[in-house]
């Protein structure tokens, strides 16, 4: 008996109009999505009050759009334009409707206070939904790519031979217009545009090396509190009548680094190391505060290349509501600071904020050895001439310090992973710092709805 197999029929034309929502699975995310989008208000989104124009396209259906398409890993708005034709939850959301590439990116870029807004909605949904866990939080940061590549960069030592070179060369080409002949002009050399393309040249390289003795100079302010506080911990070993490891601290240069790099195609993305390889990237630094659910709290983006003083920044962009009832912060050592500890668990008027600090004030392993195991009893507590730094080190070898600081591995350090290789973020779409920062709140927005679908279907025992 012949096989069987079933009839293809793709000339055949629908005869009555099909019920996307009969195509989607009644637990598919989509709708999860939608029901989250329709209790986010939308007058903070941007739209014509005037009427007129072309019809616009509802915000909630945009943002709903942006928010699938994201946790999906489709972030170009090209993309997420053929999705409106080819991907059956992106039709549905869209109700049939194609709003082009131009309209998607308009959108994204103009609604940075409404993108906000809905950011801490969400936080207020999840905690009506009993979804969230924020006595504890954890801080950490990541390094995604800016839309730049490195090679469109410049030194600041290569930025200056690069001048000097231009000015020989229109200093001749001014020599040659003022001797041109029939001759020279015949062999097709069009002096006015080749001596406006090296002004134009000569001007934007001499802005680079401007950005980066601006730079220079905010680095300098920036080091210099951690300088002092160097110094005053070396005086206090002295003091105690220790001897200081290491050699004397020196101040701060403002004098810009030979090396120091100028992007052309987005001069606020910095060159940044990037992973434990030790390569270097164009990138920014993308920060989150995360609770103990993987719910992401709190999110900023930083031009800084490393974390040292994005511990304060981290906490305070954190919802209110949410903030007030954290009661201790976990951290790796890239954020420890005397500074920093003290400016979150004292208020500005020098009183305990009620927030307790872990940080590692040195790298640590992930591998557990046996003595760490076998450990039981909490170290012997430092003496009253204890350093602040010895003090922190103590905090995290006590037996509650262990069990907490063991959290931040578990929940921080996935969502970077989720981010990047689920939703496959790993490069931002916009440049310049506001537009990246709110593509960066976008995407945290995207990964807590996806975070909350699952926690949702799991605690209904999905």
């Amino acid at each position: 008996m012949p096989a069987r197999f079933v009839n293809l029929d793709r000339d055949t034309p629908m005869l009555l109009p099909c019920d996307l929502r009969d195509w989607l699975p009644s637990d598919h995310i989509v709708h999860f999505i939608l029901e989250a989008v329709e209790q986010i208000p939308t007058a903070q989104f941007h739209v014509n009050e005037r009427g007129t124009g072309s019809a616009q396209y509802p915000p909630a259906m945009m943002l709903s759009l942006l928010i699938y398409c994201y946790a999906t890993g489709r972030s170009g708005s090209r993309t997420i334009e053929g999705a409106t034709h080819t991907d059956v939850a992106v039709r549905y959301i869209c109700a049939n409707l194609h709003p082009d590439h131009d309209s998607i990116c308009e959108f994204r870029r103009q609604n940075k206070k409404g993108i906000e807004s809905a950011f801490v909605k969400v936080l207020q949904l999840a905690r009506e939904l009993k979804l969230t866990r924020v006595g504890t939080i954890s801080v950490d940061g990541t390094k995604i790519l800016a839309n730049a590549s490195k090679h469109s960069a410049v030194s600041y030592e290569r930025a200056g031979q690069m001048i000097e070179q231009l000015q020989l060369e229109v200093h001749e080409l001014l020599e040659k217009a003022e001797t041109a002949d029939a001759q020279e002009r015949s062999c097709g050399l069009d002096l006015p545009a080749e001596l406006a393309r090296r002004e134009k040249r000569l001007e934007a390289l001499r802005e680079a090396r401007r950005v980066i003795e601006q730079r220079a100079q905010e680095v300098a302010a920036a080091k210099q509190n951690q300088y002092e506080e160097k110094v005053a911990e070396r005086k206090t070993q002295r003091e105690k009548g220790g001897k200081p490891r290491g050699p004397e601290p020196q101040p701060p240069s403002s004098e810009p680094d030979a090396k120091s790099q100028y992007n052309f195609t987005d001069p606020e993305s910095r060159i940044m190391k990037a992973g434990s390889s030790g390569h270097f990237e164009q990138a920014y630094n993308a920060q989150a505060a995360v609770d103990q659910n993987m719910l992401i709290v709190g999110a900023h983006l930083t031009q800084a290349p490393n974390d040292k003083e994005q511990l304060v920044a981290t906490l305070a962009v954190v919802e209110p509501s949410i903030r007030k009832e954290v009661g201790a912060v976990l951290a790796d050592s890239g954020y420890y600071s005397e500074a920093a500890i003290q400016g979150v668990e004292q208020t500005p008027e020098g009183r305990e904020s009620g927030v307790k600090v872990y940080a590692a004030v040195e790298r640590q392993s992930h591998h557990r050895t046996i003595e760490d195991l076998l450990q039981k009893e909490d170290p012997a507590a430092p003496g009253e001439n204890a350093t602040p730094k010895e003090r922190m080190a103590h905090r995290l070898k006590s037996k509650a310090g262990r069990e907490l600081y063991r959290l931040r591995k578990q929940t921080v350090e996935p969502v970077f992973g989720i981010i990047k290789e689920v939703m496959g973020f790993r490069r931002f779409r916009l440049r310049g710092r506001e537009n990246v920062s709110l593509e960066w709140k976008l995407v945290c927005l995207s990964y807590n709805l996806k975070r909350m679908f699952v926690l949702r279907n799991q605690a209904q025992g999905g």
